[in-house]
């Protein structure tokens, strides 16, 4: 039985995107599949196919959440795991980890698969479909310039039940809900 593929996030604002898709255009390398600027967020909780008779409890169970808001920035950029690149990423600062835990727990009645690294707050860039070491030492060397790069601050007052829907064309998200955080 499938359901609604589904995760939630925290959305970047549209002037940080624009800076974001030039890192982009400047890092492209053959064999790395870009995230389209429009769509970058950070991801709190990737929940999976979720059946649909759940998601109305999933939607009230998060609104349980109640947090303040709270400021970050987007500063440094990366790979996981290392050497043969699979992941570019940007780094987030700010405290997430009280968001993210209250959302774990928001959603621990639903048993969902929990990452037993925790939380590693970051912006994907892209993804490579094929790691390899040429690919690997391609983006590493265009990484490099980047390395003390600084996009700036934003505040996070809000955050999201997103559904994805995999096309052709990428991956489609939608808002299915949308839960603030309290003024700080």
């Amino acid at each position: 039985m499938t359901g609604i593929r589904c995760f939630v996030a925290v959305d970047l604002p549209a002037s940080m995107r624009e800076e974001i898709e030039v890192v982009q255009k400047e890092i492209a390398t053959e064999g790395l599949r870009l995230v389209r600027p429009e769509i970058v967020h950070v991801t709190l909780k990737f929940l999976g196919d979720v059946p649909e008779e759940k998601l109305e409890k999933i939607v009230q169970a998060l609104q349980e959440v109640k947090l303040a808001s709270f400021p970050a920035g987007i500063r440094g950029i990366g790979a996981f795991p290392g050497r043969s690149i699979r992941v570019v990423w940007l780094g987030l600062e700010g405290d997430f980890k009280p968001l993210y835990l209250a959302v774990e727990n928001a959603l621990k009645p639903f048993n969902f698969h929990s990452d037993d690294r925790g939380l590693s707050p970051h912006v994907t860039l892209g993804r490579v479909g094929r790691p390899n070491s040429d690919t690997s030492r391609a983006i590493s060397s265009k990484m490099a310039q980047f390395s003390d790069i600084d996009i700036g601050q934003f505040f996070v007052d809000r955050f999201f039940l997103k559904k994805s829907t995999l096309t052709r064309g990428g991956p489609r998200y939608d808002d299915i809900e949308e839960y603030p955080l309290r003024a700080a």
